[in-house]
């Protein structure tokens, strides 16, 4: 495996030397289409508070934190809902999760997710008709194989990684998927431990880089990192945490019928590993911004890095610990803010000045608009989003919304109606004659410890009338409103 990456402890910078097979370290090739090439990187579970330009002490990302130095922080970023499935479908069709089809993390034997429709418009088929050729690298979670959500059907030319999210608990599987293809990791051959997945997965994405460096390519870097299990390969990243931290073992399943079926694999130093799994993935965004330059790419590329929802507490994770949430109130499955807002960078030399930062309310739904904005394509016909073009690149121009919406389908049901600084969350919506409102001043309470839904009736009717105008039922998310 040619991926070689360490730091030194004195100055905590990733070094990354040339990459063993890239002719020419130093050689480019320039691109000759003038429409930006795009790479949208999608961390997994990665909390508001667990990179360094956010305000993390103890993990090391440098790279991510150059990147921020380079281009713009967004402030007030949302995620298309606080778990994976929805939080995606969100993002690649225009749509929060009162329109789009896919609202929870359902399940499909023997692997994958609730498909989404085969006609569903999303941004890779946007972008094909617009000329670009379009990848995903690391996991779907949109449709089972074969079905009319799997990749192929969803406008994505190349895909490589885990189909299905449950399958992609675990780092060291049997097989991966190439389009339709299986691509068996055969160092992992009954209780072997020979191909970590994410670095495979990392390979692949450099390699489709390389093949399309002269046309103009979307590619959805979709890691896995950091979610659990808490598991790295014995190299110099997990060296650099080993024995630093007070630990508990995390007793997972490492044998039997439902190993590397889902369950998280045992770790005996929990902290150690999360923090080396948030290092290697800014390491990843390190020689993927490398690659760019390598390639002469760089100048004509936008990068943006979020991650999918708020941080977790499996597998032995310690979001206490290290303050993954940061400043918010909340995890993942809360719709606090630590459940949603998420770090959000966006780098794009000559476009996006350095060292920008914007509150701009923004959300997964508002990457279609601004990505067809941006490239001349056109975007769905009915969206959700509004464009954030005008704010990437310092205009006064830009509209805002008038209020945000989300829908969680598990623990009894939650939704929550942000307009300004107010934000409603109503509780046990499943159970209508059980369900509860909150509400809080974002302006006065960020971390949202103070419910003043009975100081303000009239801003609970404003933010009622909002959610219940926001959704339309499907058959397979059904979901029942709370009774006035």
């Amino acid at each position: 495996m040619s991926f070689e990456i360490f730091y030194t402890m004195k100055t905590t910078h990733l070094i990354i030397p040339c990459i063993v097979g890239v002719a020419g370290c130093s050689s480019s090739v320039q691109q000759k289409n003038t429409q930006p090439n795009i790479i949208y990187i999608l961390a997994d579970d990665l909390g508001y508070g667990d990179l360094g330009c956010y305000g993390q002490t103890i993990v090391k990302t440098p790279h991510i934190n150059k990147l921020a130095a380079e281009g713009m922080r967004f402030t007030r970023h949302y995620a298309g809902c606080t778990v994976s499935a929805p939080s995606r479908s969100s993002l690649m069709t225009g749509l929060h999760t009162g329109h789009t089809p896919v609202r929870g993390n359902k399940q499909y034997d023997p692997e994958g997710q609730h498909p989404q429709p085969g006609d569903t418009y999303t941004i890779g088929k946007m972008l094909q008709a617009g000329g670009y050729v379009t990848g995903c690298f690391g996991k779907w979670g949109l449709g089972y194989p074969g079905s009319e959500g799997a990749p192929e059907n969803q406008g994505i030319d190349e895909f490589f990684g885990y189909n299905c999210q449950g399958l992609a608990h675990n780092y060291y599987p049997y097989y991966l998927w190439r389009n339709k293809d299986i691509f068996w990791l055969k160092g992992n051959e009954g209780f072997q431990t020979g191909e970590y997945a994410q670095d495979v997965i990392h390979r692949e994405a450099k390699n489709f880089i390389r093949d399309n460096k002269k046309r103009p390519f979307c590619v959805f870097l979709t890691y896995i990192l950091p979610h659990a299990e808490l598991v790295n390969p014995d190299d110099s990243i997990k060296a650099m945490y080993s024995g630093m931290f007070p630990e508990t073992p995390y007793q997972g399943v490492d044998s039997g019928p439902q190993y590397r079926l889902g369950p998280y694999g045992s770790t005996p130093q929990p902290k150690a590993d999360f923090a080396a799994m948030v290092s290697r993935l800014d390491a990843y965004v390190g020689e993927i911004m490398a690659e760019l330059k390598n390639l002469g790419l760089d100048k004509n590329t936008i990068v943006m890095f979020t991650s999918d929802n708020g941080p977790h507490r499996e597998g032995g994770a310690d979001p206490d610990f290290f303050k993954s949430y940061g400043p918010l109130r909340g995890v993942k499955r809360d719709l606090y803010e630590g459940g949603i807002r998420v770090p959000m960078i966006a780098w794009y030399p000559g476009k996006i000045k350095a060292g920008a930062i914007t509150d701009h309310p923004s959300a997964f739904w508002d990457v279609m608009p601004t990505l067809a904005e941006l490239t001349g394509t056109k975007a769905a016909e009915f969206t959700d989003g509004i464009s954030f073009l005008p704010t990437l690149l310092g205009k006064s121009t830009q509209k805002r919304h008038d209020y945000l919406y989300w829908e969680f389908h598990e623990q009894g049901g939650k939704i929550a109606v942000m307009k300004g600084d107010w934000k409603a969350i109503w509780l046990n919506v499943i159970n209508p004659h059980r369900t509860t409102v909150e509400l809080y001043d974002l302006s006065k309470d960020i971390h949202e410890d103070h419910n003043v839904a009975e100081q303000h009736p009239e801003i609970i009717a404003e933010l009622d009338q909002l959610m219940r105008k926001s959704r339309v039922d499907v058959e397979d998310f059904p979901f029942s409103l709370p009774v006035k």
